[in-house]
C-alpha cells in the first residue's frame, strides 16, 4: 500500500478556515506505515522497504493488536525540536547492535496520524474524523508512539509552529476518505522552509583534494510527453540538471554522504542537458539512486537553478520515481 499525499496550500491564503477542516503539525521525520499482521511488525517507507529492523524502540506497536495498519512518521527530537537527519541516519542502521544503541541514545516516536485497517477490517473509506476517533483510542499508552495533536484554527497553528522552528502545518478535510498513493486536495501542505528533494547525479572534489566530498551534481526525474520517466539505454532515470549543491558539506554531514555515494555504481552522464564545462570538470557521475533534501531560495526563472542551495540530509525513505509524485 502507498500513503496519501498532501498537495502544497496556498501559501498566500494559508490554511482553510472552518469547521470542515482540521489542522495538524507537519513532522520533520521519517513517513513510515506500520503494518501489523503474521506476527510481527513492519514499519514500511513510501518505497516500501520494511526497516523495522533499525527501530527496536518502536517494537510496542507490534503489540496493539492482531492486524493493525496505521499511517505515521518516525520522529526523532534534538533541543526540543524534531531532527531529520538524526532520524533518517537509522535508515541505514543494518546492524543490530547499532540500532539497539541508538535507541537507548537517540529514541524515535511513532507519531501516528491515520488508522487505516484493524482486526482485518480496511477503514481507509470512513471520513478522516472517523478514523481519527478510533485511532485516539487505540493507542493509548503504546511505549515511544503518541499520536498527532489536532487544532481547530490553521492560521494560528502556522504562526505557532514557524515561531517553534518547526516544519510547517497539514490541513485535512474531516470528511476525507484515505485516498490511497493519491496527492489529493483534501490534505494540503502548508511548510516554512522551501525544501524540496532532488536525486544526486554526480559529484565533484573539494578544491584541492582528489576525494574529498565538494560538491554534488543533483537533477529531477525527466518525463517524456505522457509523463513517463526518461531513462537511458540501460533503464537508468534521466534527469533535469536543477544545479551544483555544496553548503552544508562540511565535516560529518560531507562525510557521511559520500559514504553513501561511494557504493553507487559510477555511470554515464546522467543528465538531459549539457552543464557549463567548469561545472562538470572533475567530476564523477553516478547512477541515479541517492535522493537528497536540499533547502535552498527557490528555483530561478529560465535557468531552472536552485538558488543558494544547502544540503539537508539523505532521504533513504524515497527513490527518483517518488519524486515524479512528490511534483
Amino acid at each position: 500500500m502507498r500513503p496519501m499525499l498532501a498537495t502544497p496550500g496556498d501559501p498566500r491564503t494559508g490554511p482553510p478556515r472552518g469547521p470542515a477542516w482540521a489542522h495538524e503539525i507537519k513532522w520533520d521525520g521519517i513517513r513510515l506505515l506500520a503494518d501489523v499482521g503474521d506476527g510481527r511488525l513492519r514499519l514500511l517507507t513510501r518505497g516500501g522497504r520494511d526497516i523495522a529492523p533499525a527501530f527496536p524502540e518502536l517494537a510496542g506497536l507490534g503489540a496493539v493488536a492482531d492486524d493493525l495498519l496505521l499511517d505515521g512518521e518516525a520522529v526523532t527530537m534534538v533541543g526540543g525540536r524534531p531532527s531529520f537527519g538524526r532520524v533518517v541516519e537509522r535508515v541505514h542502521t543494518a546492524s543490530a547492535a547499532a540500532a539497539a544503541h541508538l535507541a537507548r541514545t537517540a529514541p524515535a516516536t511513532y507519531v501516528a496520524f491515520d488508522l487505516l485497517r484493524l482486526d482485518g477490517m480496511p477503514l481507509t473509506s470512513l471520513p478522516w474524523s472517523a478514523r481519527r476517533a478510533a485511532l485516539e483510542d487505540l493507542l493509548r499508552e503504546v511505549p515511544r508512539t503518541q499520536v498527532s495533536p489536532v487544532f481547530d484554527d490553521g492560521a494560528q497553528l502556522l504562526a505557532a509552529t514557524a515561531e517553534q522552528g518547526l516544519e510547517g502545518v497539514v490541513s485535512k478535510r474531516r470528511s476525507s476518505a484515505y485516498a490511497e498513493g493519491v496527492r489529493s486536495s483534501d490534505w494540503l501542505k502548508f511548510p516554512h522552509r522551501d525544501t524540496m528533494s532532488v536525486v544526486v547525479g554526480g559529484w565533484r572534489p573539494q578544491t584541492g583534494t582528489a576525494s574529498r566530498l565538494g560538491a554534488v551534481h543533483v537533477g529531477l526525474p525527466g518525463t517524456d510527453e505522457e509523463g513517463m520517466p526518461l531513462r537511458d539505454d540501460a533503464g537508468r532515470f534521466r534527469l533535469t540538471y536543477v544545479g551544483r549543491v555544496g553548503s552544508g558539506l562540511a565535516g560529518r554531514a560531507g562525510e557521511a554522504l559520500a559514504a553513501v555515494l561511494a557504493e553507487v555504481p559510477r555511470a554515464a552522464y546522467p543528465f538531459t542537458a549539457d552543464i557549463p564545462r567548469p561545472e562538470a570538470a572533475g567530476s564523477t557521475w553516478l547512477e541515479p539512486r541517492v535522493v537528497i533534501d536540499v533547502a535552498s531560495l527557490g528555483i530561478t526563472p529560465g535557468e531552472g537553478r536552485l538558488r543558494q542551495p544547502s544540503y539537508q540530509g539523505v532521504r533513504g525513505d524515497l527513490t527518483p520515481l517518488d519524486l515524479l509524485e512528490l511534483s
